[in-house]
């Protein structure tokens, strides 16, 4: 079984460096990135935010 954790990020807040610290942050806890995902944007705009999205394995209890 895996249990995920999302991270949501505001790109106007949080500096390129600050990706390396939460990933290195939640490695440190046993998560591993599974997948970074943006909002489908429609304009010309950038997306304004994104989630981290992290993934690991769960005990099973029988």
């Amino acid at each position: 079984m895996y249990e995920y954790q999302f991270v949501k990020i505001e790109f106007k807040k949080v500096f390129p460096e600050e990706y390396h610290e939460i990933i290195h942050k939640y490695a440190r806890e046993g998560w591993k990135l599974f997948q970074i995902i943006t909002p489908n944007t429609y304009s010309l705009e950038a997306a304004s935010f994104g989630e981290l999205i992290f993934e690991r394995t769960t005990a099973v209890h029988h």
